[in-house]
């Protein structure tokens, strides 16, 4: 019906009548998502699942869904859960390591993994290979400091029932086992240590969004439309909002939606959109955008003989999305191999924006902590301008840091994804550069949005229950809300870490429904205790 009616309006315009409608120059709907990420996407379907009857509609500005972040090749493609990101798990100034982090990180993404398996069984996602597949999850270090930082993180991290699977190694030889090109090549009186843990995930987000967005264009109470620019939000008298997108399929002519709750999930451009929205608590943000390259690798060759994904420790300065590692990646039906990132400077706060984007975000309220978060990370700024001037031999030896033996010729450069990292005010420092993820709602709930960076996507399904228990509070708690969300997510307010049984029973029966591999944590941890007891026997 909706192809039929748009044929039908480019014949109108070709004959020379109005372009839409009175009619179609305005349409209310109980929630708008602005942009077509992995976000949107999650949230649009959690709505349908729980109210059916609310009408929705996505706005995305380019001419189809997850081209921006959640595109598969514009972010690493890991399921972050904190089994190898060591930035997750900070050293403190007396030396022991805090996991905290780490554990609130994993927790997250077990929900994310119930999501995708609840939509997997009720058909909304095809095919779990096709966006989700078992790549083990290792940490990589050299160097004396390094390897008993890392020591200490796996002891430290052996306390938590979520990572009980974890192997630990200063072992050349058995690193060697586990990922070849690390050490071949590598000087073998070099101290290196290494964690892995086989049940780590690579996810193409992109895939997932794509798959949601279908599934929910079969709903009658759905609609999407590409290539709509939101250009002006203003508050009604009556609390809803009034939403003008020029739509770009027809020279702009622009249309009004009018919403009662909105949901701005649009990476980099949220906050720009929360401006124009013009609530007092956007006052307290500014942005920082930090981009991404990587080199990658299609030689099967080498490709098949790395199957992990190999985080090493980050520059001084570094942001968190600018964590090295070595990534098997399984992306357009393809396995590759990625490194990096190299960070990469620009004013955009997205891929496809303008370079006029951070200018532009500027205000009274921000300039401050923006130049305060300035003066406090000279090692930030020093870091990406050493970054930006790397040429392609800096980034291959960078390269051969993890991979002694690579070819500069099996390379290519990839330009990755645009990441906002969020500045906030700060009574102390004036202003603080966080990270991760962090939701911004109206006072009144009626307009939302999600700011920030890592590890955003792998925690999609948790950041959006976080932010309807804010947006929908009076519904979120009534019986039918909470049985919905139980079916959807069985371990909903549940915390894992420290229930053995409960661990083992989700990573069981997510990892049959998505097709991964799974060693129960018990069985890893005998047989990772009987292979060390028979390494120190042997010795």
């Amino acid at each position: 019906m909706r192809k039929t009616a748009g044929i039908l309006t480019l014949c109108m315009n070709a004959l020379g009548f109005s372009k839409q409608t009175s009619a179609e120059q305005e349409s209310s709907v109980d929630v708008l998502l602005i942009g077509g990420g992995v976000m949107s996407a999650t949230l649009g379907t959690y709505l349908n699942e729980l109210e059916p009857n609310w009408s929705i509609e996505m706005v995305e500005r380019l001419d189809g869904v997850a081209q921006e972040s959640s595109n598969g090749w514009n972010n690493a493609g890991t399921g972050h859960s904190a089994l190898a990101e060591m930035n997750y798990t900070p050293e403190n100034a007396d030396g022991s390591v805090d996991i905290a982090k780490a554990v609130d990180i994993s927790e997250a993404f077990q929900v994310s993994r119930r999501f995708l398996a609840y939509q997997v069984q009720r058909g909304a996602l095809q095919n779990p290979r096709s966006f989700i597949n078992t790549t083990p999850h290792m940490s990589f270090v050299w160097g004396e400091d390094n390897v008993n930082f890392l020591r200490k993180r796996y002891d430290a991290l052996q306390k938590s029932t979520l990572f009980r699977g974890m192997e630990y190694s200063e072992d050349p030889e058995v690193i060697e086992q586990w990922v070849p090109l690390i050490m071949e090549g590598r000087d073998r009186n070099e101290k290196v240590a290494a964690t892995r843990i086989q049940m780590g995930t690579d996810i193409n987000f992109g895939e997932i969004t794509r798959q949601l967005v279908a599934s929910l264009e079969k709903s009658a109470n759905f609609r999407l439309s590409t290539r709509h620019e939101v250009r002006d939000i203003t508050r009604n008298d009556d609390g809803s909002w009034r939403v003008t997108v020029a739509d770009l399929n027809y020279g702009g002519a622009q249309r009004v939606i009018q919403a009662k709750k909105i949901f701005i999930g649009a990476g980099g451009a949220a906050l720009p959109l929360l401006q124009k929205a013009g609530i007092p608590e956007v006052n307290n943000y500014a942005g920082f955008p930090v981009g991404g390259e990587f080199l990658v690798t299609e030689n099967q060759d080498v490709v098949q003989r790395h199957l992990a994904k190999v985080y090493g420790k980050a520059s001084v300065g570094a942001p968190p999305m600018s964590v090295p590692h070595l990534d098997t990646r399984v992306l357009d039906g393809k396995q590759v191999l990625l490194f990096g990132p190299f960070a990469t400077f620009s004013t955009r706060y997205l891929k496809n924006g303008s370079l006029w984007d951070m200018f532009a975000s500027i205000t009274p309220s921000n300039i401050k902590p923006m130049m305060h978060v300035g003066l406090d990370n000279f090692d930030l700024v020093k870091y990406l301008v050493s970054q930006v001037m790397l040429n392609d031999d800096d980034r291959h030896k960078a390269l051969q840091e993890y991979f002694p033996e690579a070819k500069k010729e099996d390379w290519r450069l990839a330009v990755a994804g645009q990441r906002v990292q969020i500045i906030k005010k700060d009574a102390k420092k004036g202003g603080v550069l966080r990270l991760g993820t962090e939701v911004v709602t109206s006072q009144d709930g009626t307009i939302s949005a999600l700011l920030g960076a890592s590890p955003g996507a792998s925690t999609a399904a948790p950041i959006m229950l976080e932010l309807m228990k804010k947006v929908f509070s009076d519904k979120i708690s009534t019986p039918e809300w909470q049985a919905k969300l139980k079916q959807i997510i069985p371990s909903y307010g549940m915390k894992l870490n420290g229930n053995v049984a409960a661990t083992e029973k989700e990573l069981a029966e997510t990892s049959r429904i998505l097709q991964l591999d799974y060693l129960p944590l018990t069985q890893a941890a005998n047989d990772e205790a009987h292979d060390s007891a028979a390494t120190a026997h042997a010795k």
